[in-house]
This record gives C-alpha cells, sequence and structure tokens, in this order.
C-alpha cells in the first residue's frame, strides 16, 4: 500500500504545547500527541494543518514553519511537522476524536503515558534545538 501524507500541528501558547488523548472515533485511541491529520486531496500541508486544529480542537492558528518529517511507526503515514502559534480562544475537542486536551510543558509531555515513539522522538531531540 502506498504511504499517505499527514500533518502533525505542535501548538505553542506561550511557554505550553497542546497535548490531545486520542478519542474512541481513531485508531490506537488513549495515546497522547500533539494534533495530527490526513492531507485531502488537494489540500496543500498548510491547509491541512488550519483545518485539522479548527476541526478536532475549535482553534485558530498562526501557522510558523515546517520543522521535520517522520513516518509513523507501522510506516503508513509520512508526517509534516509544522509549529503554529494559538494565542487566543478556548479549546473544543471534537469528543469522537479528542478525549482530553490540555496545555503542557514540553517536559510535561514527556511524562504523560502512552506516547507514539516519534512524539517522543520529537519532543526530545528535534523541539530543544529549534
Amino acid at each position: 500500500m502506498a504511504q499517505r501524507e499527514a500533518i502533525v500541528a505542535v501548538l505553542l501558547r506561550a511557554d505550553r504545547v497542546l497535548a490531545i488523548r486520542r478519542g474512541p472515533a481513531v485508531q490506537r485511541p488513549g495515546y497522547w500527541q500533539p494534533l495530527s491529520g490526513r492531507i485531502e486531496p488537494g489540500e496543500t500541508q498548510r491547509e491541512a494543518v488550519v483545518r485539522e486544529v479548527r476541526e478536532e480542537v475549535g482553534l485558530t492558528v498562526v501557522l510558523l514553519a515546517k520543522v521535520w518529517e517522520s513516518e509513523t511507526d507501522d510506516g503508513s503515514f509520512r508526517l509534516h511537522w509544522w509549529m503554529a502559534r494559538a494565542d487566543t480562544g478556548d479549546v473544543v475537542p471534537d469528543p469522537g476524536e479528542v478525549g482530553e486536551a490540555r496545555w503542557v510543558t514540553p517536559e510535561e509531555f514527556l511524562s504523560l503515558d502512552p506516547v507514539f515513539d516519534g512524539d517522543r522522538e520529537f519532543f526530545e531531540r528535534i523541539l530543544p534545538d529549534l
């Protein structure tokens, strides 16, 4: 099967990032992660970030930069990692996709359990150098 494309949105507010717990309507529920989602046909990565954030947590974001690429642990998705600011607005989770959301420091993100290995790698290795 061909590898599909998805985005990861690392949302910043002050010194915190938004962590979500995967909801009951998605594969592998219960995992903590930054926001993510598929890139729709004809959609750019930038458009996908804005749409996914709005759909999953109801926030409007200002895109900063694409900062990394990785693959999901099963190799089915190529992940395009974007940093974005979400300075205002309340988080309004889509209950099917987001079981819980919280603003955490990068160190607090690493203490959440469970998290995907690729997300742990981003917070340990990539984010500190940005």
